[in-house]
């Protein structure tokens, strides 16, 4: 007999949680704030009206499924299961932080503030979350799928990114390594940057549109969809010892962009998850592509 689908709410501490967890109560967060400019009234809002969807979501949920909630802060120690619907509440950049550890469950993006947010990832309302549910465990459900992109470590570490992927200096400082991109023979380019940015059609409205504006690429953006990333060196040095003629690119599925450490330490973080970065050391390499596993967006 199979298990009944397990409903899984993804949420985030609000800002006004965050305050009374530094201020201790409401008075002292709202001096704080008032000291600043700022009136703790919207914020407030912004907290009740993130409580309420969590509630009306999950009194949406079916009363045979099993349920299980997890907070952004302890996504890395969450285990998500084959049968999971993944119902994120909040922010577009909650899907892509809760994406890099799924396996193909479905996703549904529940706007807490619209209006505020973009609503690219989160493209619903709470109202909606019983027919999206059915949406998602029906035959031929309407689900989108969402490119990925993945860096594998030498030692098999494996990290998930929806939008995009750094490797570099874990201070963002200078990092040294070379770097290949997929066929050349060669050992690579000796290079001195800030670091590498590898990114999907979903990040393209984010950090890999700004490069992509500052470079003044006439390379195509990817749509979300698409099976094409595209990346850049930020800020590469020229020096006697390292050059600067691959910094920018595009990979297919199948092709990779590989980077062997020179450093003494370096980091590779996905969608700003500093906090679960891979980490690498002198000699070790990564290789960053196209992933097998795709974001299945309920739509």
């Amino acid at each position: 007999m199979s298990l009944a689908p397990r409903a899984v709410l993804v949420h985030r501490r609000t800002e006004y949680e965050g305050l009374l967890a530094r201020h201790g109560t409401h008075g002292q967060a709202a001096f704080f704030l008032s000291s600043r400019g700022r009136s703790i009234d919207e914020v407030v809002r912004r907290h009740d009206d993130t409580r309420r969807a969590l509630r009306v979501v999950a009194s949406a949920v079916p009363l045979t499924w099993r349920r299980s909630g997890v907070e952004r802060s302890d996504l890395d120690r969450f285990l998500f299961a084959p049968e999971d619907v993944v119902i994120v509440v909040g922010q577009d950049g909650l899907v892509a932080n809760t994406a890099k550890y799924l396996s193909g469950q479905p996703v549904v993006g529940v706007d807490t503030d619209p209006g505020r947010n973009p609503g690219v990832l989160v493209r619903h309302r709470s109202a909606d979350t019983a027919s999206l549910l059915r949406a998602a465990t029906a035959a031929g459900g309407r689900v989108e799928e969402l490119t990925m992109v993945e860096a594998v470590a030498d030692d098999t570490q494996r990290l998930l990114a929806l939008n995009e992927i750094y490797v570099g200096s874990p201070g963002h400082q200078t990092a040294r390594y070379r770097l290949s991109t997929d066929g050349e023979a060669d050992p690579g380019e000796a290079q001195a940057s800030s670091g590498v940015l590898v990114g999907t059609g979903t990040g393209a409205t984010g950090w890999l549109r700004s490069l992509w504006l500052e470079r003044g690429s006439s390379a195509p953006m990817p749509e979300p969809r698409d099976p094409r990333l595209l990346w850049f060196v930020r800020e590469a040095w020229p020096s006697p010892a390292t050059g600067t003629s691959r910094v920018a690119g595009d990979l297919g599925r199948g092709q990779d962009l590989r980077l062997t450490v020179e450093s003494d330490r370096m980091v590779v973080f996905g969608d700003g998850m500093e906090t679960d970065a891979l980490e690498l050391t002198w000699g070790q390499s990564v290789r960053l592509g196209v992933a097998a596993t795709s974001l299945r967006l309920v739509t």
